[in-house]
């Protein structure tokens, strides 16, 4: 027997199904799917989040000093004149940021090898670039996930059956987080 299920396609096709269903299901909360797919999707969203639970308080707070550009009360950056030329006036400042120990950042790594990055658009703004975000998914895996599931030793996910598709009588499931 196979240690995955092809699911017939090519290893790229499969591999790409794979990773935006797990993203989707991160992201989202919950898909709907054939059991086949969500079987082989559990198990790498399951991966994902023991290790975010693993490695959820492994950082220390660092202490930096960053140059940042002055603003005038539009928004805009401030410039002054210096040898004839334009130049921005930048200050500097202390910040205090989150840097990952050696495991933490691998444990980052892998993870960014399996999720895609995800765009929010405001409803809004449906179908322009303006005001869209990106959402770090790793991010929310380690502070969100990993704090809820902290005391928790697995099955992070479950799988309830709704009931064959109409289409080609397949027997669909809604994959959600416990």
């Amino acid at each position: 027997m196979a240690k995955y299920r092809k699911l017939g396609r090519t290893s790229s096709q499969r591999k790409a199904l794979l990773r935006n269903q797990v993203t989707a299901l991160l992201n989202n909360g919950k898909i709907v799917t054939t059991e086949a797919k969500a079987k082989e999707v559990k198990k790498i969203a399951e991966g994902l989040i023991a290790l975010a639970v693993k490695e959820k308080d492994n950082f220390e707070m660092v202490k930096v000093t960053a140059k940042v550009a002055r603003k005038d009360a539009d928004g805009k950056r401030v410039k002054e004149v210096v040898d004839g030329k334009k130049k921005t006036v930048y200050d500097e400042v202390e910040k205090e940021i989150k840097k990952d120990m050696p495991s933490r950042l691998h444990a980052r790594r892998q993870m960014l090898k399996v999720l895609y990055t995800v765009t929010e658009v405001p409803t809004t703004n449906a179908g322009k670039k303006r005001g869209t975000k990106e959402v770090d998914l790793v991010a929310k895996l380690f502070d969100e996930y990993g704090a809820k599931y902290a005391d928790r030793k697995g099955g992070y996910t479950r799988i309830v059956k709704i009931g064959q598709r109409k289409g080609d009588g397949a027997l669909e499931v809604l994959l959600e987080l416990v």
